[in-house]
C-alpha cells in the first residue's frame, strides 16, 4: 500500500463528505450512518485515507454474525462440532473511491479485513469471515481470494478462519 495511506478505525478527523464509489447505498452509510453504528456498536467502521489531507478513499465494516451450519458446504460442515449455529466475522461493506481505482486498493482493504478478523478471532471466536456480494463482479473479487460460496446462496461467501490464520502466522 502507497506510504500516503492509513486504515484505521473511522473517527472524526476523517473527511467523508467526497467520498463516492459510485453506489448511492455505500456512499450514504459511510457519510451519514458509519458513524452512529461505531458509536452503538452495530458495526466496526475501518477507513483508508490519505495521510496528509485525512480525505476516506475507502471502507470496509465488520461486526459479528453467526453461519446456521446447515448452510455450509458438507465437506467443511462435517468437520464442525455439531452446534446448529457457528460464529462468524462479517464484512458487511467495503467500498473504494471511484477516483482511487486500479490500485488495488480494494484488495488492500480486504487484507486488513481478514488481518483485524484473524487478530480477533484470537479473543472472541468466529470460524470465517462472511460476505454478501452486491453483484456478479463483487463475488468474483471475493472468489479470487479463495473465498468459498455458499451452496444455496450464490452470492453470500465465507472465507474459512483456518485459511486465514496460515495467510498471517
Amino acid at each position: 500500500m502507497d506510504s500516503d495511506y492509513l486504515i484505521e478505525p473511522l473517527s472524526s478527523h476523517h473527511d467523508r463528505a467526497a467520498f463516492c464509489c459510485g453506489v448511492e447505498a455505500l456512499d450514504r452509510y459511510l457519510q451519514k450512518q458509519a458513524s452512529q453504528d461505531a458509536r452503538k456498536y452495530i458495526a466496526a467502521p475501518y477507513v483508508l485515507f490519505d495521510k496528509n489531507s485525512n480525505v476516506v478513499i475507502g471502507y470496509y465494516t465488520l461486526c459479528g454474525t453467526n453461519i446456521i451450519a446447515e448452510e455450509l458446504p458438507t465437506e467443511i460442515a462435517k468437520k464442525l462440532p455439531r452446534y446448529p449455529m457457528v460464529p462468524a466475522t462479517l464484512l458487511g461493506r467495503l467500498a473504494v473511491d471511484k477516483n482511487y481505482r486500479g490500485k488495488r486498493l480494494g484488495e488492500d482493504l480486504l487484507m486488513d479485513a481478514l488481518y483485524r478478523s484473524f487478530l480477533h478471532a484470537k479473543n472472541v471466536a468466529s470460524m470465517a469471515v462472511v460476505v454478501d456480494a452486491k453483484d456478479n463482479k463483487a463475488r468474483s473479487f471475493y472468489e479470487h481470494y479463495d473465498f468459498i460460496r455458499f451452496p444455496d446462496q450464490p452470492n453470500r461467501l465465507f472465507l474459512p478462519m483456518f485459511t486465514i490464520v496460515k495467510m498471517f502466522e
